[in-house]
């Protein structure tokens, strides 16, 4: 029996169930394979990548879902996705990314559609639908920390978590979004996701509101490096550091430094973001289970879950 690569459920001899194919579009009744293989899904987007305003370490496409076609076309300007195919050097990112951004949702954090296509060589490559376009697909205002803090591309990494928090002041609430934003770090340590650098965060304006914009690039870079063959304990488990750490994080400064002091939150706040993630742990093994990843990966990622969850005691 098959499983639906967005949805994760049983779809018996279909590709995709019925429901996943619905959260794409009302009117999509199937989809064929994306005509490109991952290596030619990879070459497009060197070839595309000066004409995108797309850019990072993984590959990534634009597209727009043609629902009469029943697949996915790969264009310059007007895509309402991003696709991003397998990775010639790390393993299985596009299927470590979808569970990774699946889990978050279940903590509560805001994520955009987002799931698996299998393509014409059938590896599966990752969309998620860009949340910084309305529904007649004018661009909302969005600005990345980088953006905020006055930082290049080169120099995401020079920043630190404390000077994080004071971006959130350009919000309209502000002590809403640091308890948003302790969710996010917290989720991020939980899972394994050193890579949270400046240009992972942002800030979105919808409906005169300004706020964290919803997830992305939510994915267990801890688990990726593993599977390559280095140590964890060779792993940092934060891009920016706090109080100038980058690994062995404690509690005593999650919690107490980076949650009670520095993000100033009353003590129930932190208690039930705490308690949000420690009741949604159950439900990411089962999912992880359930999820494209290999066995291996998946074992390594139940492991790292139970290590960093006992750190933080919940």
């Amino acid at each position: 029996m098959n499983r639906c690569p967005i949805t994760y459920e049983p779809c018996g001899e279909d590709r995709y169930s019925a429901r996943g194919l619905r959260q794409l579009s009302p009117r999509l009744d199937g989809l064929v394979d994306l005509p490109y293989s991952a290596d030619e899904q990879r070459r497009e987007a060197v070839l595309r990548a000066g004409r995108l305003s797309i850019q990072g370490v993984q590959p990534k496409l634009s597209a727009r879902l043609k629902v009469g076609t029943r697949t996915f076309e790969l264009v310059d300007r007007g895509g309402r996705f991003l696709l991003k195919p397998q990775h010639a050097t790390f393993p299985q990112l596009p299927e470590n990314e979808d569970v990774t951004m699946k889990m978050a949702a279940l903590a509560g954090i805001e994520v955009p559609l987002h799931g698996l296509l299998y393509c014409k060589d059938q590896t599966l490559t990752y969309f998620i639908k860009r949340f910084d376009r309305a529904v007649r697909g004018e661009k909302l205002a969005t600005e990345d920390f980088a953006q905020l803090a006055g930082r290049e591309r080169e120099t995401k990494y020079a920043y630190s978590m404390e000077r994080l928090i004071a971006l959130l002041d350009y919000c309209t609430f502000p002590p809403i979004e640091r308890a948003r934003l302790l969710l996010r770090i917290l989720f991020n340590y939980l899972v394994g996701n050193e890579d949270m650098h400046l240009k992972n965060f942002s800030l979105i304006t919808r409906s005169g509101k300004t706020e964290l914009a919803p997830a992305y690039d939510f994915l267990s870079t801890t688990v990726t490096y593993v599977a390559l063959g280095k140590k964890l304990e060779d792993i940092e488990e934060v891009a920016l550091p706090l109080k100038g750490k980058r690994r062995n994080l404690s509690r005593r400064l999650l919690i107490d430094y980076l949650a009670a002091e520095r993000l100033s939150l009353p003590i129930p706040e932190i208690d039930h973001t705490l308690s949000r993630l420690s009741g949604a742990i159950p439900q990411w093994k089962g999912l992880l289970r359930d999820s494209f990843l290999d066995e291996s990966e998946k074992r390594t990622y139940l492991d790292l879950l139970e290590m960093r969850r006992s750190v933080l005691r919940i």
